[in-house]
This record gives structure tokens, sequence and C-alpha cells, in this order.
């Protein structure tokens, strides 16, 4: 962890001096989603990802939206336990696609997860990580090695904001964001959370969107989410659809092709266009895919440019269901 972390990570002693996790094994619940909750727009649409995580996190966030998760105890919340053969032969047999790591960041429980990653690949799935890419660069190639696809949550894109309500810094995330979308082929996909009076400026979203186009790409998805007050942020409202509609057309302006919006039912915003011509080509009301536009080669029916993403023939219809599952 960077110095200046604060959160929950849990070890213990073993023989001979080497450190293993104590929240190896153990979740706190597994449950199948579609990977658009991720979210994930561009990684095989409509299906479904088996999702689980641990307990605690690397980052104070005065904001968090699993706070019941990422601040429990061990003792609290790791109450489901799992071999990871058993967690990917559980995805497979219910249908998921692939396998999430997810509800509190996956880098504190990175030997877990990267374990749980090789065996869905032994059963032909993918892995997903949806973390806030605050991981020291040392700690990065391994974690990131056996992923497929990840969501990094850019929660602003200023020090001041990191610094007094993630006890954090933004440049390990940058860092990070650049070293996905480089030097690996880890899918990715980038959330930011508006949160009024703190993160959602014109001027703020521009620079982000900006930085996104200039060192990602145009085509890297980038999802803005509303904010619900929750945790220690109780005092900022709810955020309107209005300004993520701002933000939408601000990232757009500054030459983003896919942007997205999130927390709010708005099937145009959510939907997927294609980059070269404008046209929907994946139709989405919520969690539900409707019309789906590309053909066998992922390319545009409607222009023949291919779609930037991981996308099957058809896609999933898993839709907007949230099944628990119990392992033991």
């Amino acid at each position: 962890m960077h110095e200046g972390q604060r959160g929950f990570c849990f070890v213990r002693e073993v023989r001979d001096g080497a450190v293993a996790m104590s929240s190896y094994g153990r979740a706190s619940g597994f449950c199948f989603d579609p990977i658009e909750k991720k979210p994930l727009n561009h990684f095989y649409p409509g299906t479904s990802v088996l999702s689980f995580g641990t307990a605690g996190c690397n980052l104070g966030c005065r904001f968090c939206q699993n706070w019941d998760i990422s601040k429990a105890r061990e003792s609290d919340k790791l109450t489901d336990t799992a071999s990871p053969t058993a967690i990917a032969q559980a995805a497979r047999q219910g249908g998921a696609k692939s396998i999430a790591f997810t509800y509190n960041d996956p880098v504190i429980f990175a030997e877990y997860a990267i374990d749980c990653a090789e065996a869905a690949h032994a059963e032909g799935l993918k892995a997903v990580a949806v973390s806030a890419g605050y991981i020291t660069e040392q700690a990065r190639a391994s974690f990131f090695a056996p992923m497929d696809a990840a969501n990094i949550d850019l929660k602003a894109f200023t020090e001041h904001f990191y610094e007094k309500l993630c006890f954090a810094h933004l440049g390990p995330v940058l860092d990070t964001l650049k070293y996905l979308k480089h030097e690996t082929k880890v899918w990715l996909e980038i959330t930011t959370l508006l949160i009024p009076g703190q993160n959602d400026s014109e001027a703020e979203v521009a620079e982000l969107s900006e930085w996104v186009f200039a060192n990602l790409g145009p085509l890297t998805p980038l999802h803005f989410t509303a904010f619900h007050p929750d945790f220690k942020l109780l005092d900022a409202p709810h955020t309107p659809a209005s300004t993520l509609q701002r933000a939408r057309d601000r990232a757009r302006a500054a030459g983003l092709k896919h942007v997205y919006t999130g927390n709010i039912h708005d099937a145009d915003s959510q939907s997927t266009y294609c980059a070269s011509c404008g046209a929907r080509i994946i139709e989405r009301d919520g969690y539900t895919i409707g019309r789906f536009e590309l053909d066998e080669h992922a390319a545009c029916r409607h222009c023949g440019a291919r779609a930037e993403g991981h996308f099957a023939p058809t896609p999933g219809r898993f839709g907007p269901q949230r099944k628990r599952l119990r392992l033991y």
C-alpha cells in the first residue's frame, strides 16, 4: 500500500515468517449480476458475472457507496467460504461468462483474486477487476496479469479531492490507467461518481475528459454515475440527472466516443453508439439489452466499422437480475 493509505487489510503470520491473508478463501457474499453493473458496457454485453468481495479497503473514502463492506472488520462480513476452484465451477454452472472482484477493492485480497482469476480461466471464463487503481508500481503487474477486464474508479481529477475525501493521491491512479491501456491487454473502462459541489464542476469534468482523450484514447469508455448521500458525506445532495448529462456532453465535446451515465434511468445515454457513423449499435434500457447492431465480427451493421471491446456474435440476455449464491 502507499504511504498514508487507510482502511483494513487482513493478514496473519505463518511458518518461517511468511505472511498470508486471513481473508483468503472467505468472502462477504456471492451474487450473479449483469456485467453492465460493474459497469462494463463493451465486455460481452448482456452476460452475467459472478461477483464477490471480501472486507476492508486501502482507501478511506468518506462518500463510500459500499461502506458496510469496505469499512467492515473481517469478522463482520466474511461469512461465505469458497476456494478459487469452487468459485470458478459455480460461475460456469450458473451460466456466467466471467467472475468479478468487486464491492471492496481487490488489491487488498490480491492473492485470492489472482488465484480465482486463474481458476476462472481453467473453466473457460473471464476475470474482471473493479478497483480504484490505487496500487504500487511493484504490485501492479502481478495483480493485473490474469485479469481480462477492469473498471477503474477515477474518483475525481484533483489532488485535493483525493487527499481530503479519500485519504489517497491521484497520481498512482493515473499511472494505473496508463499502464492498463498501454502495457497490458486488459479491457479498460472508467467510472467517475459525480458528487455535487465536490468533483462535478464543468472545468474539472473537462480536464478529466481531456486527460482521458490524450492519454488513453477517444475509444476508452467513461461512465459518469450519480451519487447518493452515504457513509460520512450525508450533507451532499443526490446528483441531478442534468449534471450527468452535462458531464456526458462535455466529455463527448472533448472527443470521447463512448460516454455513459449510471445510477439513473436514461436509455439514450446508456446505449452504445458506433464511433464511426454514430448509429446506435447496442440498445440498453437499464440492464436489459434491446437491439444489437453488431455482426459476427463485432462490426457495425450500418457502416462496417469494428466496435472497440469484446463482443460475442449475439448478446447475453441475463437482464436486470441479481441472484444470491451460497457456497460452502
